[in-house]
């Protein structure tokens, strides 16, 4: 229900709903047009869940705005943001992802890291506890790519092979199974993937 948009300028924009202050502006104004994420800059990767938003800086911080209520903001806190805060305890991060009620991100030394909610495992610690800011995935060494679902989550490695976690009722998980997982298994029978992403 809202947008966003990276210019080459790395300035960012959004528009649409904004109940939860998912725009950015500091408000929580609905926009019919886009409007400038506020104090911003150098933005090179976007990412959006279902009523928050991430940006990646060059620098390797994370940002995030929006509904926090399970901490999907990843700042420590369960407070609604309308303009972006940064991701506490993420340093050299270079790939995000939004979840449902949850997020993701890849460091540069290959480990993958969540937050948000954890009610069916989706942060892949090996816990259904929700986390207010970044925990490791359980298990997981070079990954290079991160993608969140409705209550899922699954990430790419360097040698291609796939992984997923989190709620796993109607298979989405793909380890031919339909069990819930809180720790990452592979995907079976599919390798060298080059790109991931995932629907609810």
């Amino acid at each position: 229900m809202s947008s966003l948009a990276r210019q080459n300028s790395r300035a960012l924009w959004a528009w649409g709903r904004n109940l939860k202050g998912q725009l950015g502006d500091g408000t929580t104004t609905n926009y019919p047009s886009p409007v400038q994420v506020s104090n911003l800059t150098g933005v090179i990767t976007i990412a959006a869940g279902a009523y928050h938003s991430l940006a990646l800086k060059s620098n390797g911080t994370a940002w995030a705005w929006g509904f926090n209520g399970y901490g999907q903001l990843g700042d420590g806190t369960t407070t609604m943001r309308t303009a972006p805060v940064q991701v506490s305890s993420l340093a050299g991060a270079t790939a995000i992802a939004g979840g449902n009620l949850h997020s993701l991100a890849v460091k540069s030394d290959g480990t993958a890291w969540a937050w948000g909610y954890n009610y069916y495992g989706q942060l892949g610690d090996g816990t259904t506890t929700s986390r207010a800011a970044p925990i490791e995935v359980s298990g997981l060494a070079g990954a290079a790519a991160v993608a969140g679902g409705w209550n899922h989550s699954l990430a790419r490695q360097n040698n291609r092979v796939l992984w997923a976690w989190g709620y796993n009722g109607y298979g989405q998980l793909g380890d031919a199974t339909t069990t819930e997982r809180t720790i990452a298994a592979p995907v079976t029978g599919l390798i060298s993937t080059n790109t991931i992403t995932s629907t609810g």
